[in-house]
């Protein structure tokens, strides 16, 4: 389970409110670079600058980009996707 307090530096901060929930999602140090998130959620979720881990660089803004982020974080392999809220 991803852990706020491991999440990488260069996250996206700041959270969205989407239907009445408040979100933010991060990755946190777990993270394996296997891509997953990014192919689920490209607009969301991209390799970092130094090419060692992924980052959110986007909070979802609609039900629908929510869905992506969390279809995310439900597949990531090592739990490294977090979302608090």
């Amino acid at each position: 389970m991803a852990q706020a307090e491991h999440a990488w530096w260069d996250n996206v901060g700041g959270h969205s409110v989407i239907e009445g929930r408040r979100v933010a999602f991060y990755v946190d140090r777990e993270c394996i670079v296997c891509r997953v998130c990014s192919e689920l959620a490209p607009a969301h979720f991209r390799l970092s600058a130094s090419e060692d881990h992924d980052v959110c660089f986007q909070q979802p803004r609609t039900p629908d980009e929510l869905e992506a982020c969390e279809a995310a974080l439900e597949e990531c392999p090592v739990e490294a996707i977090g979302r608090d809220g």
